[in-house]
């Protein structure tokens, strides 16, 4: 390996995820409430503040007006990467998920649950979860009760609650039209069977209300994951919500009233922590997990960008993000600093005054000192890989590539090689129509120097060494 090829390694993985936290004496105490709310192939143009010209999300625009709207927030482009990404800090590919139902969150993981619980957080998962099986005694989603080998349910990563389901549900009606016989678990060998009516957002919300009312009563800091099943396929929406939408398409009256349906959920939540006194010392942080289905399947908008789910152009990993939390953001802010999922562990235990201790590498990085208005710079790149291409986001400019389709598809032993890069100033293009490769080259030469790089060390960490 060269000096440069280890300088660049070094640069890629610098921030290391503990397997354990030490406690900061300072003045973080008393500690926030963590709530992370999750739409479900959400586009980012699928909201009234991003310009959308029908849809209604009054609460969320009302978010974007009162804390951080990021314009420029990133995800993987499938579910089960995204929700990997968001509990670990780390690259979905560096522990086997590479794509929706493929692999599980492994035992040695150190999930965002499991590393706020010793400080004394209650900690509840409600919604989707997708990143492992949930029973290992029926035939449950897509996966349960087949592989013991993928049992990875919430309980067994940290979560005291778990209201959870393997996979997609029905937006409407979920206990009725069950999708792959799939059940919202509530802990080893128990599902839920009454209540299961009516809109799945509202459903959801009615359990998390509880878990949110019985931490603030017995005065202890709460992580409460929310992930909606909104508006992923099969999309359907209640009466009420569709005559909103009367002079649209059939397709159309589904997806925007279950997308508006979420949002008065949100809504639901905001009044529910003002009305228990703990708006202001609650950071609620709320994103897509992708872009939109295809525009065959769903009428779901990117907004400006190009690419959909699936993609790794903007349309499939730009998405609607914003941040609430009334004690350090004072006046709404639009953000042009590109986030990430993978920014949402090490933000937090920032916040709460964590500090971890281990060789094992995040990919993301604090946001604490943006969030309260501080100079901040971007540190460390972004970096994507899914199917065959891969991305690296670096302030203004996106190294596109294509990687070799001949390569064996889920072979991590080896990295696919590159078959051909595109280079976009993201700021100046952000429809990436204009590829700069040939305006740019030594930037191209540097950039994809550094996404091999990366991809290697993400390959090293999916054969074991991090568990080491």
């Amino acid at each position: 390996m060269t000096v440069a090829l280890r300088t660049i390694l070094c640069f890629v993985v610098i921030i290391r995820l503990g397997s354990h936290v030490t406690i900061a004496d300072d003045d973080v105490l008393p500690r926030p409430n963590i709530v992370l709310v999750m739409a479900d192939d959400m586009g980012w143009g699928d909201v009234g503040y991003n310009g959308h010209p029908v849809l209604k999300t009054p609460h969320l625009d009302a978010m974007s007006r009162a804390g951080l709207r990021f314009d420029r927030f990133y995800a993987p482009t499938v579910c089960s990467p995204t929700r990997g990404s968001c509990l670990t800090g780390r690259h979905p590919y560096r522990y086997g998920i590479t794509n929706a139902n493929v692999g599980h969150l492994p035992s040695e993981e150190q999930t965002l649950a499991e590393l706020l619980k010793p400080l004394g957080y209650a900690t509840g998962h409600f919604g989707k979860w997708h990143l492992g099986t949930l029973t290992n005694e029926i035939q449950d989603g897509r996966r349960g009760g087949r592989d013991p080998a993928e049992f990875a349910p919430p309980w067994l990563h940290g979560f005291d609650v778990a209201f959870s389901t393997e996979q997609a549900v029905a937006t409407w009606d979920p206990g009725i039209n069950p999708i792959f016989n799939t059940h919202y678990w509530t802990g080893p060998g128990e599902f839920a069977t009454t209540n299961l009516d009516g809109d799945d957002s509202r459903v959801i919300m009615d359990r998390a209300v509880p878990f949110i009312r019985e931490a603030v009563k017995k005065e202890q800091p709460f992580l409460a994951v929310i992930w909606f099943h909104a508006p992923h396929e099969p999309v359907k929406a209640g009466p009420a919500y569709r005559a909103q939408y009367a002079d649209r398409s059939p397709k159309e009256q589904e997806y925007y009233g279950c997308i508006t349906a979420m949002d008065e959920q949100i809504g639901r939540l905001r009044e529910e922590l003002r009305q228990c006194g703990v708006a202001e010392k609650t950071i609620v942080w709320f994103c897509s997990d992708n872009g939109p289905e295809g525009k065959e399947t769903a009428p779901g908008s990117t907004g400006p960008f190009r690419g959909r789910k699936r993609d790794l152009l903007e349309g499939g990993i730009r998405l609607p993000a914003l941040l609430e939390w009334p004690e350090k953001v004072k006046t709404g802010r639009v953000v042009q600093t590109p986030a990430v999922t993978n920014d949402f562990l090490p933000t937090i235990l920032d916040v709460v005054g964590a500090s971890n201790h281990s060789t094992r590498p995040l990919d993301g990085i604090s946001l604490r000192t943006l969030i309260e208005n501080q100079p901040f710079e971007r540190s460390q790149p972004i970096g994507f890989e899914y199917g065959h291409a891969a991305a690296w986001l670096d302030g203004h400019y996106k190294l596109f590539a294509e990687l070799n389709e001949s390569d064996a598809d889920n072979d991590r032993s080896t990295l696919r090689s590159i078959h051909r890069t595109r280079l976009y100033d993201i700021v100046a293009d952000p429809k990436e129509q204009t590829d700069l490769s040939t305006v740019k080259p030594e930037l191209v030469k540097t950039m994809r120097v550094q996404l091999d790089a990366w991809r290697e060390d993400c390959r090293r960490s999916s054969t074991g060494n991090d568990y080491q």
